[in-house]
């Protein structure tokens, strides 16, 4: 079929050039005719590059002329990106239903007023009037890639047995949870499954709801297979034609797949914003196939997934101890009267002032947590003043705030993991999925409404990951206890315990 449509769309191609020269498109940017080979190889170029997509038309970068032929031969398949029934409207790419998130706007080309969706419009605007398309024709055959991996760590019994279920699901397809604390080294588990299901020449896609942890991942995949071509697929990234065998994206780009993945795995499933979202949720749904294997990675499942482990309506793999088998930290809860009147006016609590002057290791870095932007960037100079005063930093570059807002927070991020910056003050983006060797952790304000029982675990996990410095300091400044400050605590408690518990049945054994 591919053979007999190649031939075909040569011959139409030449017809084409012959009478009219090169054909341009205001859709997308034109291409050379002398760059165009409309051969076995360019329709397997475009398989690669469009199997499992479902794109607009501006995302599909074929001139305008050649994209009709390929509609014709039913190689691309339009369907309506906006379905309108008699009591509801639907956004096909993204399935929000709601009517607020729709408006009306004139379009030029139609010279008549659209729907579109306000939902994904980030991802690009959806008109009623245009279509969605997918690759409806051949689809890619992905290689089976032989010993693709090339790290060379060792995993410890209870990291290995989550591997080995993982490795299990990658083979059988279905749903798993890998319910591991902060700290456990789920990145490396994957290894195993990641490397079985390449050499099987399935695709796989590790989407996250945060480019900080899409940044995070990247290098850390492509030391661990160091001959492959991974992408990172988020706002902004460079390398992001989906054409790589493994992916890693933010769960917002996975709007744009469909049917795409072999191996779909979700880290940080309970973070936001997926956890909340159905939009992205159903996004992730869509871009796996129908019998793929779906891995979910968190160390604070939400409620309704821990009720689907409770009645065994997922597979789940537990792991209660930290890759170097010590404990979490236990945060501790500094009570400071007057605490929000005093940090709306610029002013830092006491006992974060006495406690800065009695840490343990006053050489760790730190981060510092708030609940709002605003916070971020006015407690900077106080905080600047307090560090200089106490001789923690030399100048006012060692201390910054970072924030979701922030156009330069990567590098931020990028100067305080190279130790060039003492202290970080940042919003709750760094709450998860982020490594940081050797940092003690403050939270001002721990009873805002931003921080519930999931934040302030993952928040105290970022103390202690390193065996060089398995310690950190964690310590919750608030006006009030909150039940989520409480239930946080309670649930590293309870990890600790059942780490020491396994540990020592190991020992036995």
């Amino acid at each position: 079929m591919i053979t007999y449509v190649s031939r075909k769309l040569v011959s139409m191609w030449n017809q084409l050039i012959g009478k009219k020269g090169r054909i341009t498109s205001h859709h997308s940017p034109p291409l050379r005719t002398k760059d165009v080979q409309l051969d076995n190889n360019y329709v397997k170029d475009l398989a690669k590059k469009y199997t499992g997509k479902l794109l607009l038309r501006d995302e599909i970068v074929v001139q305008e002329a050649l994209f009709q032929k390929l509609l014709t031969y039913r190689i691309f398949t339009p369907i309506p990106s906006i379905q309108n029934g008699l009591f509801f409207t639907k956004c096909i790419r993204c399935n929000n239903k709601k009517k607020s998130l729709f408006a009306e706007i004139p379009c030029s080309r139609c010279q008549k007023r659209h729907r579109y969706c306000r939902n994904c419009i980030n991802m690009g605007r959806v008109m009623e009037c245009e279509h969605l398309y997918y690759w409806s024709g051949e689809r890619y055959r992905w290689p089976q890639l032989k010993s693709p991996c090339t790290w060379n760590g060792t995993l410890t019994e209870a990291q290995q047995h989550a591997a080995d279920k993982i490795m299990e699901t990658v083979k059988r397809g279905g749903e798993q949870l890998v319910w591991a604390v902060t700290g456990a080294g789920k990145t490396e588990m994957l290894f195993q499954g990641i490397t079985t299901a390449l050499e099987l020449g399935k695709r796989v896609c590790i989407a996250t709801p945060r480019a900080d942890v899409v940044r995070e991942l990247l290098p850390r995949l492509q030391r661990a297979f160091t001959s492959l071509h991974i992408q990172a697929l988020y706002s902004g990234s460079r390398d992001n034609d989906g054409t790589a065998q493994l992916m890693i994206a933010t769960t917002h780009q996975l709007l744009r797949y469909q049917h795409a993945f072999d191996v779909l795995i979700i880290d940080e499933i309970d973070a936001f914003p997926f956890h909340h979202d159905k939009s992205l949720q159903f996004a992730a749904r869509r871009a796996a196939k129908k019998n793929a294997a779906r891995i979910y990675l968190t160390a604070t499942p939400r409620k309704k997934l821990r009720n689907r482990v409770m009645t065994k309506k997922i597979d789940y793999v537990f792991v209660p101890v930290r890759f170097h088998g010590l404990p979490l930290e236990i945060p501790n809860l500094f009570y400071c009267s007057s605490l929000k009147r005093r940090l709306e006016n610029n002013m830092l609590p006491e006992k974060f002032i006495q406690w800065l002057k009695e840490r343990e290791k006053p050489t760790r870095q730190m981060l510092i947590f708030v609940p709002t932007i605003q916070l971020a960037n006015s407690l900077r100079e106080p905080l600047i003043s307090l560090f200089l005063h106490h001789q923690l930093i030399s100048n006012q570059k060692e201390m910054i705030s970072v924030h979701a807002e922030d156009k330069v927070r990567e590098e931020k991020i990028t100067s305080f993991r190279e130790k060039k910056i003492y202290a970080l003050i940042t919003t709750t983006i760094l709450e998860r999925g982020v490594t940081f060797p050797s940092i003690d952790v403050a939270v001002l304000d721990a009873g805002h409404i931003i921080f519930d029982e999931a934040a302030l675990v993952q928040i105290t996990g970022r103390a202690g990951r390193s065996p060089v410095d398995p310690k950190g300091e964690v310590v919750f400044f608030h006006d009030g206890k909150t039940d989520a400050m409480i239930m946080a605590r309670d649930s590293i408690l309870e990890m600790n315990k059942r780490a020491m518990k396994l540990t020592t049945n190991s020992k036995k054994e």
